[in-house]
């Protein structure tokens, strides 16, 4: 008898840096993860769905309308996964994960899930640098979220600083248990 694979939820935010959630999410899949990928309406302007479910092997969660079945997806998803990873993560859904906030599939799959989460931060370094974004950092550190970056260097925005999203391998390797 095999033993399951361990259940990954791969939240996928808009910005530039959703291209590297592909890798991040081809890597976990090639660790024998089941993948399973929630994507934000925005992130599907950066990145199409096709794009996860092909790499996953998974249907890809977009919505809280759209229910393969009777069970709302990211209820389902929340009872099974040993690990949330979000990368990228946005100011905006740091805040509403910080605030617990559930308006879309990511946000409620967040406000359902009390596991282990790994989130790694991709924005403008004038965004990160922010009081609000600093604040809702630090809210979601004093609840266990592991952080991995964000890394200094060139971000697509303009002018460098931090708030590149970290590489996927470094993401890969700040995940518990591995």
């Amino acid at each position: 008898m095999t033993t399951p694979s361990p259940v990954v939820v791969l939240g996928v935010t808009g910005g530039i840096a959703a291209c590297k959630a592909a890798e991040l999410c081809s890597l976990l899949a090639k660790k024998e993860f089941e993948v399973h990928v929630i994507m934000t309406g925005n992130a599907l302007r950066f990145v199409g769905e096709l794009t996860f479910r092909t790499l996953s092997r998974n249907p890809v969660v977009t919505s809280l309308w759209e229910r393969p079945q009777w069970q709302p997806e990211h209820v389902a998803l929340a009872s099974r996964a040993s690990l949330f990873v979000v990368a990228p993560a946005t100011a905006n859904f740091i805040a509403k994960m910080a605030c617990g906030i559930a308006d879309d599939a990511l946000s409620t799959f967040a406000a359902t899930y009390s596991g282990p989460t790994v989130v790694a931060p991709a924005m403008n370094p004038a965004m990160w640098a922010h009081p609000a974004c600093r604040r809702n950092v630090a809210e979601l550190v004093s609840r266990g979220v592991i952080f991995c970056g964000p890394e200094t260097g060139h971000v697509a925005c303009g002018p460098d600083g931090t708030g590149r999203m970290a590489e996927p391998e470094k993401i890969l390797s700040s995940l518990p248990g591995l």
